[in-house]
C-alpha cells in the first residue's frame, strides 16, 4: 500500500512541477498568445508519455491560459484586455476575503523573504532583463502573500485568477517604463511589510486591494496609450 502511495504522490509531483513550469513560460511570454503547444514536443522535453502531458494542458486550458482545438492541438490563449481588466476587478472584490476567511499570521520567515524581494526591486533596472526580472519578482511576491490566506478555496481562485492576468505586464509594459514600475512595487511591498510588522494583518486584505486597484488603472492606461 505504501509503495502505491509512493508512486502516486511521486506522479503528482511531477505533474504539478510541469503544470507549474508550462504556466510560468506562459505569463513570462517564453510561449507567446497563439503559440502552439505540441504534446510530443513536451513529453519529450519531460521525458514522459503524451498521457500526463495531457492533463497538464487540460488543466491550462479550464485556467483561460489555452485553448486546445480539436484537431489542431494546445495554443496559448489570446490576450483579451476588456476580459483581462474585468478579471482584475473580480480579484479586488476578492481580496475583501482575505481579511475575514481564516487569515494566517505572517511569519518571520515571510516577513524576512518580502524584504529581500522588497530589496531586489532596486537591482531590476541593472539587470540585464528588466522587464522579465520584473515580472519573476511579481510572481514570487505573489506566492509569498498568498502564504497569509487560510481558506485553501479562496486561495485557489486567487491563484488561478492571478496567472491570467500576470501576462498583463510583460506583454503592455515598455521597457522604458520598468524602472518606474518597479519603484512603484518597491514603496507596495514596503507598506505590506510595514503593515504585517505591527500586527495589522487582518486589514491585509484592504491593503492588496488598493494596490491591486493601483496597478489595474496604470495597466489600462497602457492599453490606451498602446505603450
Amino acid at each position: 500500500m505504501s509503495d502505491v502511495t509512493s508512486v502516486s504522490s511521486e506522479a503528482e509531483q511531477r505533474f504539478q512541477s510541469i503544470y507549474q513550469t508550462l504556466r510560468t513560460r506562459i505569463v513570462l511570454l517564453d510561449y507567446v498568445p497563439g503559440a502552439r503547444l505540441a504534446e510530443e514536443q513536451l513529453a519529450e522535453e519531460f521525458k514522459l508519455s503524451r498521457t500526463p502531458i495531457r492533463r497538464v494542458l487540460n488543466r491550462l486550458e479550464v485556467e483561460g491560459l489555452l485553448e486546445i482545438r480539436h484537431g489542431a492541438g494546445s495554443f496559448v490563449t489570446e490576450l483579451s484586455m476588456p476580459e483581462l481588466l474585468e478579471v482584475f476587478e473580480l480579484r479586488m472584490e476578492l481580496a475583501r476575503l482575505i481579511d475575514v476567511l481564516a487569515p494566517r499570521t505572517p511569519t518571520p520567515v515571510l516577513v524576512e523573504r518580502l524584504t529581500t524581494l522588497q530589496h531586489a526591486c532596486l537591482d531590476i533596472a541593472s539587470h540585464s532583463h528588466p522587464k522579465r526580472r520584473f515580472v519573476e519578482l511579481n510572481l514570487e511576491v505573489f506566492n509569498c502573500l498568498m502564504e497569509l490566506v487560510g481558506n485553501q478555496a479562496l486561495r485557489q481562485i486567487l491563484e488561478q485568477l492571478f496567472y491570467r492576468t500576470a501576462r498583463m505586464w510583460p506583454y503592455l509594459l515598455a521597457e522604458v517604463h520598468v524602472s518606474k514600475e518597479a519603484a512603484l512595487f518597491h514603496s507596495e511591498i514596503g507598506e505590506s511589510i510595514r503593515l504585517l510588522t505591527n500586527n495589522n494583518y487582518p486589514s491585509f486584505g484592504h491593503l492588496y486591494r488598493c494596490h491591486l486597484a493601483m496597478a489595474c488603472q496604470r495597466l489600462a492606461a497602457m492599453q490606451t496609450i498602446g505603450v
